[in-house]
């Protein structure tokens, strides 16, 4: 009978040493409290060969001992500017796998590169280059965050490049993808905003509403008419009001959205998280980073597309206006805070952070949890919640033996 994934015991014998495709030998991870999508299991294996996650394991297998860790799905990124000083709007081929390779270092093995508004034909040109990239397997898609969005919720985005979403020039952008193009964050009660959200239905592009003054009646015409994520929910949008319900009641209630938090406790006072949580539930709510070129490389001066940023104590702002401009946050102190902080079991963390996204991507057939057949994407943590390793698609990306 086979060994059950998550469940520690002894690995079977196989006729074959080495995986065809790699040259290595098959890897078994054991002692850790597993968090698979039914259970977690306490003094669990999980079993690589190759680039899958597996259900048994020749006698040959290396053995890691990773006792009193745990080990939770890589982690996935639906919103991500840059990272390592790399911009993803603005940079060379070269910083831009600087910033995917500063994230993967930090647990997100599944990243979607989102652009700030910009002149169309500038963006379009941004879209070809990071389609090579998801082409490639290095990203996962391509976001564009503007410039469809209210100039009166525009946040970091410079107003002087604000448009109306005209679905002709929407079509421009999924084209230049080269159907590489995963969501579309917009306005949608700007003209044009319901027809474009039909059109990215059409091609297969999630409607995002976001930087948006819709109303509460606005914001369910748009989810109606086919949106299904919150960009950073709470942020770039009007408040809750008791008799203006607004766009944050309509996102919260309505089932087939999947909302956006950026778990830094700077966006999101920690009761307005909870409050997420408690009305949408943990399979409805994605972690994201929002992070720009600061991520994981310090504070300092920084461009944002056209303007420039204060990055002082972690905290990104723009220097006309002070605007919050993005974060410096990476996903495993999303993680950590989310479970220390916030008190979030840490099967909704993983939901949120890993299998929610990779769903909503229409990935989860090969990411997002620690099952067999799925890429060997995963992350490992110790006690603390301290991350301690970052494995994507069989190979150590940062290696626990080495930390």
């Amino acid at each position: 009978m086979a060994t059950p994934l998550g469940a520690r015991g002894t690995a079977r014998p196989a006729t074959t040493n080495l995986h065809p495709a790699t040259g290595k030998a098959p890897l078994v991870l054991s002692g850790a409290t597993v968090v698979l999508p039914t259970e977690t299991v306490k003094n669990g294996q999980v079993i690589i060969d190759g680039t899958r996650i597996t259900r048994t394991a020749p006698e040959n297998a290396q053995v890691i001992d990773v006792t009193n860790h745990w080990l939770v799905p890589g982690f996935v990124d639906l919103h991500n500017h840059g990272g390592g000083g790399a911009s993803f709007t603005s940079g060379t081929v070269d910083d831009v796998l600087k910033g995917i390779r500063t994230h993967r270092d930090h647990g997100t093995t599944t990243l979607v590169a989102s652009t700030v508004t910009g002149d169309m034909d500038f963006l379009a040109q941004r879209a070809g280059l990071l389609s090579e990239l998801a082409e490639q397997g290095d990203i996962a898609g391509i976001h564009f965050e503007g410039p469809f969005i209210s100039p009166c919720r525009k946040g970091a985005h410079s107003e002087a490049l604000l448009r109306h979403p005209d679905p002709a020039e929407v079509r421009k952008l999924i084209d230049a993808a080269r159907g590489q193009a995963r969501m579309l964050t917009l306005a949608t009660e700007l003209p044009g905003g319901i027809d474009s959200v039909r059109l990215l239905v059409e091609h297969g592009v999630i409607a995002a509403v976001g930087h948006t003054d819709a109303t509460y009646e606005q914001t369910v015409e748009a989810i109606d008419a086919g949106a299904t994520v919150a960009t950073h929910l709470f942020n770039a949008m009007p408040q809750i009001g008791h008799r203006t319900p607004g766009p944050i009641t309509a996102l919260l209630e309505d089932e087939r959205i999947t909302v956006e938090l950026i778990d830094d406790g700077t966006h999101l006072h920690p009761g307005a998280l909870q409050l997420a949580f408690h009305h949408a539930g943990a399979q409805r709510v994605a972690f994201i980073t929002d992070a720009m070129d600061a991520a994981g490389f310090g504070d300092g001066r920084y461009l944002l597309g056209p303007l420039e940023v204060e990055v002082s104590e972690g905290v990104a702002r723009l220097v006309e206006g002070g605007s919050i401009a993005g974060s410096t946050l990476t996903l495993d102190r999303a993680f950590k805070r989310a479970v220390t902080v916030d008190r979030l079991p840490v099967e909704d963390v993983v939901a949120a952070i890993s299998a929610n996204p990779a769903r909503l991507l229409g990935m989860d057939d090969r990411i997002g949890s620690l099952e067999p057949g799925k890429d060997a994407d995963l992350v490992l943590l110790d006690h603390q919640f301290d991350l301690k390793g970052v494995m994507r698609r069989g190979e150590w990306v940062v290696d626990p033996q080495l930390v």
